[in-house]
C-alpha cells in the first residue's frame, strides 16, 4: 500500500515522501495516528500543491536538528559510574534511557530511541554515542564509563583484608614448621641419649 507521510516516521521517512508499506502497518499504525494518508490520485495532487509548505516544514525541522546537533556536540564527555565485575564488564549495561536522562539534565531533550552506539555499552571505557536527529543529520558525542567509587573502596578493602589473611596464614605456617622442626630435634636428642 502506498502512503504519503504527514510526519517524520522513524525508520521510514520524512514529511511529504511517498512510501510503499504493508497494508497492516498502514491500517494499524500510520493511518490511525494521522502520520500518513493513502497515496491515491487526489492525495497525490494535493501533495504536489502543498510541496512549498512541506519544503518549508522540512527545512524547519532540519534547521532545528542542526541547532540541536551543535548543542549536543558542544557538550564535554559524560561520565557514568557503574558497578563492575572482576573482569571489567558491567553488571548489566548502560542504557540509552540513562544517557537521554543525562542529556535532559543539560537542557537537551532527545528521545532515547534516536541514540545508538558503535559497540555495546557493557564495559568500562570511552564510547561514542550517535544521535540520529534527522535524515543526514547525526550528532556524535563522547561518554565515559568508570567503576563506581564505593565499589573501588570495597575492592581495596577486600584486597587489603586478603593480603593480611595471607600474611597471617604464612606466619602460622612458619610457626607450625618451626614447632615441627623443634619437635623433631627433641625426638632426635632423646633417641641419642
Amino acid at each position: 500500500m502506498k502512503v504519503i507521510l504527514k510526519e517524520s516516521v522513524r525508520n521510514l521517512g520524512n514529511v511529504g515522501e511517498i512510501h510503499n508499506v504493508s497494508a497492516g502497518y498502514a491500517r494499524n499504525f500510520l493511518l490511525p495516528r494521522n502520520l500518513a494518508t493513502v497515496a491515491n490520485e487526489a492525495n497525490t495532487k494535493m501533495l504536489n500543491n502543498q510541496k512549498r509548505s512541506l519544503a518549508k516544514k522540512i527545512a524547519e525541522q532540519k534547521s532545528e536538528a542542526e541547532g540541536l546537533k551543535k548543542k549536543i556536540e558542544s557538550i564535554s564527555a559524560f561520565t557514568f559510574e557503574k558497578r563492575v565485575g572482576g573482569n571489567g564488564k558491567l553488571f548489566g549495561a548502560l542504557t540509552f534511557n540513562e544517557i537521554a536522562t543525562e542529556l535532559s539534565k543539560k537542557g537537551i531533550d532527545v528521545d532515547r530511541r534516536i541514540l545508538t552506539s558503535d559497540r555495546p555499552l557493557k564495559a568500562i571505557g570511552d564510547f561514542t554515542i550517535i544521535a540520529k536527529l534527522f535524515t543526514e543529520v547525526e550528532a556524535k558525542f563522547p561518554i565515559k564509563i568508570v567503576m563506581d567509587e564505593k565499589q573501588k573502596e570495597e575492592m581495596k578493602a577486600a584486597q587489603a583484608k586478603a593480603k593480611k589473611a595471607k600474611a597471617a596464614k604464612a606466619t602460622e605456617e612458619k610457626k607450625a614448621e618451626e614447632e615441627v622442626s623443634q619437635d623433631q630435634e627433641q625426638t632426635e636428642n632423646q633417641s641419642e641419649s
